[in-house]
């Protein structure tokens, strides 16, 4: 896009992929002390490395030290999800968890499931430069998104080379020499997608074999996980879970949220519940897709007073100095301006939505936000739009009279 601003880029310039994977490698490696055993040690934890499983209501043993507890919690997050494609394993395919190990960059990528995963990456290495074919068996993209959010992306990628294939089912997997063929039917037509690699990202699977949970007394299901209450306590009132093990939103962010939660409830003899959190979560697409509270679906079963508040970013003056138009903001409010939930598409909008996600949390009102100066040009402008779209439905046909009357006084 670089010719759109004047700027020549020369034939010839070309991405280093080892060079960006060793990047990579290199800046997890830095994070990776936030979450070690050094860390916990010297805040005065005692960590134990090992499996480690249930053995009673109130024990746990690992590494062959058993150990007993007054509360516990369970935190053992999930893993992807396979698929049960014949020739699929076989395959060698790739998930999240070891996409990240690849040196040379896949000539041509199939990737299986088009939610946040499946579509961030499919990007990213069609940006790379690799020939890259989405496959979806539901009837589009991202699907628990709003569709016209879903639309923009959708266009994104095929615009970056993403070949977009959804209400497809895939057959098998054929392995034939150094290519791997997909076979996978779209209506009645079948067709055979050779690829170099293939990348599975269709949902994560709660971590619980292996735990003696039955021994501890907490109830779990092998699909959706530990069972808790709106408390985050399992059916052992002494043991809590928190993350991707018990919850339907596996998302980093909202696992810190609920160990925040398991912390006060368990320690500090509090009360707070799991479903009074505001979660917001993004799509790391280029536009990004940002989401918090209710849909637009699940707003108009709240009334008829719900209404929705769409700007696009066509209308907001930095996004058009950016040339990046394409996206834009729904909000969903009550008739007293209350926030419900928001969409929002744009290059930023993982950062842009927490805005909003503090307004519903805060209980800060449209009219609040009308009021609140943002810097110009931003791309946060299109908050205060849509706030001042809000305050312009406040001027009903009564008030308008009204307000005539009290000029043509004035005059």
């Amino acid at each position: 896009d670089a010719g759109r601003f004047g700027v020549n880029v020369p034939e010839g310039a070309s991405v280093d992929f080892s060079a960006v994977m060793d990047r990579m490698r290199k800046l997890r490696a830095g994070i990776s002390p936030h979450d070690s055993v050094q860390r916990f040690s010297g805040l005065g934890i005692d960590v134990y490395l090992g499996q480690a499983m249930f053995t009673g209501r109130d024990t746990v043993e690992v590494a062959g030290k058993k150990l007993r507890f007054a509360r516990a919690c369970i935190a053992t997050g999930a893993r992807a999800t396979g698929l049960p494609i014949p020739g699929l394993k076989e395959a060698g395919a790739l998930t999240n968890e070891t996409l990240f190990s690849l040196t040379e960059l896949p000539k041509r990528l199939g990737v299986i499931g088009a939610g946040p995963i499946g579509v961030e990456m499919a990007q990213a290495f069609a940006r790379f430069g690799s020939e890259v074919t989405l496959l979806e068996n539901m009837h589009d993209i991202l699907g628990r998104e709003d569709r016209d959010a879903a639309v923009v992306v959708r266009e994104a990628l095929i615009r970056d080379g993403v070949e977009v294939n959804c209400s497809c089912e895939i057959e098998k997997v054929v392995l034939q020499g150094n290519e791997k063929v997909i076979r996978f039917k779209i209506g009645s037509e079948c067709r055979d997608l050779p690829v170099d690699e293939i990348l599975v990202s269709v949902g994560r699977a709660p971590n619980v074999d292996g735990l003696g949970l039955e021994a501890a007394g907490v109830v779990f299901d092998n699909r959706v996980g530990v069972k808790v209450n709106d408390y985050l306590q399992t059916s052992n009132p002494n043991i809590y879970a928190a993350g991707d093990i018990c919850f339907p939103y596996k998302f980093t962010h909202t696992a810190d949220a609920l160990a925040r939660i398991v912390i006060r409830n368990a320690l500090f003899f509090g009360r707070a519940r799991a479903s009074a959190l505001t979660i917001p979560w993004c799509t790391y697409s280029d536009p990004e897709l940002a989401h918090v509270g209710l849909s637009e679906g699940e707003a108009k079963k709240q009334g008829d007073g719900v209404q929705t508040i769409r700007v696009d970013l066509s209308g907001v003056d930095r996004s058009i100095l950016d040339g990046e138009e394409e996206g834009f903001l729904k909000v969903h409010a009550d008739r007293k301006g209350r926030i419900l939930g928001a969409t929002m598409v744009a290059r930023h909008a993982g950062d842009m939505i927490c805005e909003l996600s503090l307004a519903m949390t805060a209980g800060i009102r449209l009219g609040k936000l009308a009021e609140t100066i943002h810097p110009y040009p931003t791309h946060a402008e299109v908050i205060k739009k849509a706030a001042d779209a809000y305050a312009r439905t406040r001027l009903t046909p009564g008030i308008q009279r009204v307000f005539e009357k009290v000029m043509r006084w004035r005059r």
